[in-house]
């Protein structure tokens, strides 16, 4: 019980004022009640464009797909029925589908699923209901609503109505993401409701917007949560305000249209460094493919609104506010954790992964940290989220930041003494952190990084006296391993690509699994070496293959 209440107060005390107030608010004063605007609700008329990169979800009439699971969805039940995951049914509800790939070819269905959410999910009642879901769903409606050219006064009216439930329980009791969500949700119904209703909530979104932006985005261009998913996801939504102010010409948004767009630009290019080769996002944190838009297509909407993207090729790419290094040499990249588990007050989405690495070889991934596959209280998410999944030391079999219940952290991992050294040939850079002094009689573990040209060594030093420490690596599927010696093991990619990679002590090979998409577990190899006298260097000499 005492632990119990030890790592409660570790996760409470970071909260934010605002987020204790709201949560007890909305538990003690729920929304039960909503009553419709008496006045004709009427929508203003400008055409939404914009690309398509969404995969389709509605298969028919009644058959849909999330998360890599069918399901049918034939009665008021069907939507929310918990046989399936709650985020499967928060997807169910997102209605994304009504902007995905060749949208208007499914314009039938789409319009049937409309009217029947609006006649099967009463206000307040399920899933659909909840801020966030209305929130997604809110801007998919609008959308699609000015593109496909519908003209329906009842899907009007439930947009006004679901924009009254959404104005009264913004999510001040989580903040991040979601309240950025709701706040571009009420400019979007801002601008599509004509009159006072409409300019209200145009009012309240920029209000919002006017206070998340700066927060949210720091000054390297990073999204605050420190997840290049979620960094995609809040991208894709700046470029959707920097798109509605130039379709709508509304003189409020166009007020804030440089400005979006100078933020705009700095995240592009943040992305554009935590990319690997093959074009898609690095897994620090919750982190996975096919949930945001991927880099290509982020890139493609914003030169669609005339952003400029740019490149960032430099050999060493330091971005100090979010707590990521990129080393990038002609045969490979190499990206380091060194930051915090993200905002104190906010910090749901973080991974145990202090210090962890990710390293590929031309556009082959070679060392990857574990993804994501679901969201919940599992077991299965405790242990992805754990420090054993990610490319970093384990002490005492315990996680460097103490994550639990799906979404918390308690007592977490702060990060000191980064340091950087570049000469012509090599780039070395280290960090420590203090996860583990939580632990009776552990101190520090410390990480080093030498890379040159063709050859990488990793040192890690531990302070204070443990039971066990173990330097773990994960081998992406794809990477062929064999067995040298006890001590040394060869990785060779499908491509010709390879890796020997070189240990003092005996290399444990074990069996794991990679989560490359939600839903999806490929299993693969991570290998383990024990830390037993307080330090540990391990050597990787790297090989491009001709074909690569």
């Amino acid at each position: 019980m005492y632990n119990k209440l030890l790592r409660l107060y570790h996760t409470v005390k970071p909260l934010r004022f605002e987020q204790i107030f709201y949560r007890l608010w909305y538990r003690f004063f729920p929304l039960l009640k909503l009553t419709p605007s008496l006045k004709l609700t009427t929508s203003n008329t400008w055409a939404w464009s914009a690309l398509e990169v969404v995969k389709p979800s509605f298969i028919s009439h009644k058959e849909v797909v999330f998360l890599n699971k069918q399901a049918c969805i034939e009665n008021n039940a069907d939507w929310n029925d918990d046989s399936h995951e709650k985020l499967w049914l928060y997807n169910l509800h997102y209605f994304d589908d009504l902007n995905a790939v060749d949208s208007l070819s499914r314009k039938s269905i789409q319009y049937s699923f409309v009217k029947r959410w609006i006649g099967e999910n009463p206000p307040l009642i399920g899933n659909g209901w909840e801020p966030y879901p209305i929130s997604l769903r809110l801007v998919n409606l609008i959308k699609w609503y000015q593109r496909a050219g519908i003209n329906d006064q009842s899907i009007i009216d439930s947009i006004a109505l679901q924009a009254k439930a959404l104005s009264k329980q913004l999510e001040y009791h989580i903040l991040g993401n979601h309240l950025f969500a709701n706040a571009k949700a009420l400019v979007f119904v801002g601008c599509f409701l004509d009159g006072k209703e409409g300019r209200d909530y145009l009012s309240l979104g920029l209000k919002l917007l006017d206070r998340e932006i700066p927060e949210q985005f720091l000054e390297d261009g990073g999204h605050f949560e420190l997840s290049p998913m979620y960094h995609s996801i809040l991208l894709w939504d700046l470029l959707d305000l920097i798109n509605l102010s130039q379709i709508s010409k509304e003189p409020l948004l166009l007020h804030r249209l440089e400005s979006w767009r100078s933020y705009a630009t700095k995240a592009l290019l943040w992305l554009d460094v935590m990319i690997h080769n093959d074009d898609e996002v690095s897994f620090f944190n919750d982190a996975t493919i096919g949930v945001a838009a991927s880099p290509i297509e982020l890139k493609n909407y914003a030169e669609s609104l005339g952003l400029m993207t740019l490149e960032n090729n430099n050999r060493y790419v330091l971005l100090n506010d979010s707590g990521y290094t990129r080393i990038q040499n002609p045969d490979y990249s190499l990206w380091f954790d060194h930051g915090e588990v993200g905002p104190s007050y906010l910090p749901g989405h973080a991974h145990a992964d202090t210090l962890s690495f990710e390293l590929s070889v031309g556009s082959d991934r070679f060392f990857v940290n574990s993804g994501t596959s679901l969201y919940g209280l599992s077991e299965e998410r405790h242990r992805q989220r754990g420090t054993a999944a990610h490319n970093t030391v384990t002490i005492n079999e315990a996680d460097s930041s103490e994550v639990w219940g799906g979404f918390r952290v308690a007592r977490r991992a702060h990060v000191s003494d980064y340091k950087a050294g570049i000469t012509d040939d090599t780039v070395t850079i280290s960090a420590k952190h203090d996860g583990y002094s939580r632990l009776k009689g552990v101190g520090f573990h410390s990480r080093k990084i030498t890379a040159s040209s063709n050859s990488i060594f990793i040192n890690d030093t531990l302070t204070g006296k443990y039971t066990s420490a173990f330097a773990v690596v994960h081998v992406h599927p794809d990477i062929k391993l064999n067995v040298l010696s006890d001590m040394c093991m060869e990785l060779v990619s499908k491509s010709g690509n390879l890796i020997t990679f070189s240990s003092p002590v005996s290399i444990r090979m074990q069996s794991s699994s990679y989560h490359p998409a939600f839903g999806i577990s490929v299993a693969n190899k991570k290998l383990l070496m024990p830390i037993s006298n307080g330090s540990l260097e391990v050597k990787m000499e790297v090989k491009k293959g001709v074909n690569s």
